[in-house]
């Protein structure tokens, strides 16, 4: 969940207004060596990493995907493909919490757990309780929570589970004097759970009853609205390690107190057949490393590309992308919301609906909830989940985290839930778009002067 984003002055907007881009690197040829495939047991040979490739291509459509993006996605992203993986997708708060809830009970070493925010409601009293618990039972249980993301949150929440010996870490803790908060960046807006190194739970939610209530903060005021849509995936497999690698890094960089080994990185056998990547990013790096896989993946797609977000307020490496891949024929479709928890922002996401939908672009409004999940899907093979927003916030100054899973099964899964929600979405049309009000169009050059905050 994305906290409220408020107006600042027109003085403000002047001095943020811009059209830069997102920064990527320099050199994106490709890799000049085959793609690596690692497994249960380590990397596996060329020829072993070719049949892994070879069976995920079998029957699928022509794609670049396996060529191009891929050889690509590894020279860039830093972190390898593997195989051997279980990969569950989790449908909504509800669904993604009983499944938490069941692999928190049945760990026996540790809990590492990452999030942007976890309130002081139903769900985050729950969440603590049964930490609280498995600490008692002698399972380290170490929490990382955005100091911004959870900042309606009070500190007396977290002291219980303090108190029962858990190691709770406030991520860039916000200065109480600075008059707007909301601008100080740099937060870690990553939704991770990793139990005892073998399961991790990575995607789009946060620890909050809007999942179930419907109801969330917007200009210092709570509203009521259909309960938020979002998407989760839970992971068994040799990519839990990938994981749990990023935990470890933003405790260290955080100046965690040094955490006790809790056998981290017990070694895993084979779960499943899913190909699984494992990507985060950090304002500390000089490119988002999603960002420069997701702009491949929609550049090298030659069937469909459907991506789905909560915020869309692009860069304009981005729009190329988006357009140029639809202009050369492939069905290109945006699954957005039709109201949000920031106005601005929903503001700022329409300045760019003339130009894609001329373009040829297919935006869908998803209605009858508040969309909060962040995913795509690429030729039915090529699918990430994760906390990752298509805004600047998200690709240049938040800390975010995604899967990649490559495959048509799960592909497949994808498609059918990107299909139900289509259902539930209104087809934005160019003609009736340019019926919209004058003051409707002011409001949108207005937020989209304030795009890089967004």
């Amino acid at each position: 969940m994305t906290v409220p984003k408020c107006a600042v002055s027109l003085c403000m907007i002047m001095l943020l207004a811009g059209c830069g881009s997102l920064s990527v690197p320099d050199k994106t040829a490709h890799a000049n060596r085959p793609v690596q495939v690692d497994g249960a047991r380590g990397a596996l040979s060329i020829q072993e990493s070719k049949a892994v490739l070879a069976n995920l291509k079998n029957g699928g459509p022509e794609t670049n995907i396996f060529t191009r993006h891929l050889a690509q996605a590894e020279q860039l992203s830093g972190s390898p493909l593997m195989t051997g993986n279980n990969v569950k997708l989790l449908v909504d708060g509800p669904t993604t919490y009983k499944s938490m809830y069941a692999a928190i009970r049945g760990a026996k070493h540790h809990i590492n757990m990452e999030t942007y925010s976890i309130e002081d409601d139903e769900v985050g009293r729950r969440f603590t309780a049964a930490l609280i618990e498995k600490q008692k039972q002698g399972v380290q249980v170490n929490l990382i929570y955005d100091s911004i993301g959870s900042g309606a949150t009070p500190e007396e929440f977290f002291k219980p589970l303090i108190d029962s010996g858990a190691n709770v870490l406030e991520f860039n803790p916000v200065n109480p004097l600075a008059f707007r908060k909301k601008l100080e960046l740099g937060r870690d807006h990553r939704k991770l759970l990793v139990v005892d190194g073998q399961i991790a739970f990575v995607g789009g939610v946060n620890i909050s009853s809007v999942y179930s209530s419907g109801s969330f903060r917007s200009k210092s005021r709570t509203k009521d609205t259909q309960p938020w849509r979002d998407t989760h995936l839970r992971i068994e497999g040799p990519v839990v390690s990938d994981f749990q690698k990023l935990f470890l890094a933003t405790w260290e960089k955080q100046k965690g107190k040094p955490l006790a080994s809790k056998s981290f990185f017990p070694r895993i056998g084979r779960r499943g057949n899913e190909v699984v990547r494992a990507i985060g990013s950090s304002p500390d790096e000089s490119y988002s490393l999603i960002y420069v896989t997701l702009l491949s993946a929609i550049n090298s797609a030659e069937t469909y590309a459907y991506v789905t977000t909560a915020y869309f307020v692009p860069d304009p490496r981005l729009l190329a992308a988006l357009k140029g891949t639809a202009q050369r024929g492939v069905d290109v479709r945006l699954l957005l919301p039709d109201k949000t928890d920031s106005n601005l922002v929903l503001y700022a996401s329409h300045s760019y609906y003339d130009e894609l939908l001329s373009a040829g672009v297919k935006i869908y409004e998803r209605e009858g909830a508040l969309l909060h999940a962040k995913t795509a899907l690429i030729d039915g093979v090529w699918s990430t989940i994760g906390s990752t927003n298509l805004d600047w916030l998200s690709l240049e100054h938040n800390q975010e985290i995604n899967a990649v899973v490559l495959g048509q099964e799960f592909g497949t899964q994808m498609k059918a839930l990107f299909d139900e929600d289509i259902k539930s979405s209104r087809l934005v049309t160019l003609e009736k778009w340019r019926q919209r009000s004058i003051i409707a169009r002011i409001k949108e050059f207005g937020a989209s002067l304030l795009a890089r905050r967004l």
